[in-house]
Parts: C-alpha cells; structure tokens; sequence
C-alpha cells in the first residue's frame, strides 16, 4: 500500500449480502450469448470463491472498494442489448490521488472478466472528485489506459490492488 495516507481514517462500511443467481437457460448452444447484468458485474468485481476474496482492494488501504462504498451495486449500469457497462465509482476524498488507479483497477478488472464484446465505461461519480473530467478523460481514452498498463510501476499497484487475499 501507499505511504503518506491522503485519507488516514477512510469510514469503513459493512459489505453487501449476496444475493443467490440463477444462472440463465441458453440450451445446449455452448456458443450462445450469454447475457450479463449489474449483479453479475458487481460479482465480478466483488466475489468471495471458497473463502478467496477476489474483491479489488484500495491502493491506499487494505479494505476493499466495496467496504469504502467506492463503489456499490448501483452505480454499475449494464446495457446488455448494446454491449455496454458503465461502472460510476466515489473516492473517498475529492482531491483522492489514487482516482485513476482505482478506475484502472476496475477497468482491468472488467477487462479481464468480461467477454470482449463489451465496451466499459468507468466514470468518477459528479462532483466527487476536484478535477473529475481529467481523470474521466483519462480512465476512457483507449491510448492513455495503455500506455498506463506499460508502465511496469502502475501495472504492479493495479495487479496488487486485484490480488486474490484469503478471507
């Protein structure tokens, strides 16, 4: 994690109960699209597989996103028909340095959980942050997210920030 806290005593909430899916029926077509909703994107980044907490933690802090309420169940929107996912995330502070490399763990996060046809969003909610369109600018422009994800640095925090930990 970071030295030098730019939030020392971030409020820690409980995490959300699950709630139990049902997969749905696409028959026997193994090629079929499946669809996916918010409560499976929230899972994707939230999920707890026998006792290995695969949730993305805070860069700066060892709870995760979810029990900072960085980010809740309601702030992703999924457009399953249009292949679309926007993922709207709150930093715990408005001037919160670690932003972009929050909203890069969530992208990479999706990217590697969703199938390729889904173009992801990632947006800092309205006015929650001080310089909230330059980190929107950067979180979405295709160049900048990969030139980020080369820089060996960010890619550590991101893959640590993604680290599986034991519940």
């Amino acid at each position: 994690m970071v030295s030098g806290l730019i939030n020392a005593n971030p409020v820690i909430y409980e995490k959300k109960q699950r709630r139990v899916r049902r997969a749905p029926s696409v028959g026997d077509d193994e090629h079929a699209v499946e669809p996916i909703d918010q409560i499976e994107v929230f899972d994707i980044l939230f999920i707890i597989i026998f006792l290995i907490q695969l949730d993305i933690k805070d860069p700066e802090h060892p709870y995760s996103l979810e029990e900072l309420k960085v980010i809740t169940e309601d702030a992703i929107e999924v457009d399953d028909n249009n292949s679309h996912v926007r993922v709207t995330f709150t930093p715990t502070v408005e001037h919160c340095s670690m932003a972009t490399v929050i909203g890069l763990c969530l992208r990479v996060k999706l990217m590697r959980s969703l199938p390729q046809r889904y173009k992801v969003d990632i947006r800092v909610a309205p006015g929650t942050h001080a310089t909230e369109s330059a980190v929107n600018k950067q979180l979405n422009d295709k160049e900048r997210v990969a030139a980020a994800l080369e820089n060996p640095n960010l890619v550590d925090m991101v893959d640590e920030c993604l680290a599986p930990s034991y519940a």
